[in-house]
């Protein structure tokens, strides 16, 4: 019986992970996208391999896990702080805040509501 994809997924993240640690970033970024393989909408690995095509000077990719990242949660400030960082990387300064401008408000959105709860 073949295993979940989320447990592939799972298995492959935490390799990237130890390979980050390692400094070994191609083995990194191997291990995020054969984890996104298995599993398209795991964030927490499109985060990591964001992350790793940024440390590879890749910013074109990273800008498009980034993006697909808000797609599948609109509400992930993390994903908008990435572009907003990328996009600096870039020299798109406008862009960059305005995404930034999108974290900030999720940020204080999740606060507010934390405080009502």
């Amino acid at each position: 019986m073949p295993e979940e994809p989320r447990k592939i997924a799972e298995d492959h993240y935490f390799a990237a992970l130890d390979a980050m640690a390692d400094r070994l970033q191609e083995k990194a970024l191997a291990e995020y996208q054969a984890s996104v393989a298995a599993d398209p909408t795991f964030t927490d690995a499109m985060h990591g391999l964001a992350r790793a095509l940024q440390d590879l000077h890749r910013v074109d990719e990273a800008i498009v896990v980034a993006q697909r990242i808000t797609e599948i949660d609109p509400d992930d400030v993390m994903a908008y702080t990435s572009l907003s960082v990328l996009y600096q990387e870039k020299g798109m300064i406008a862009e960059a805040e305005a995404q930034g401008a999108k974290a900030r408000v999720l940020g204080w959105k999740q606060q507010l509501k934390s405080k009502s709860l």
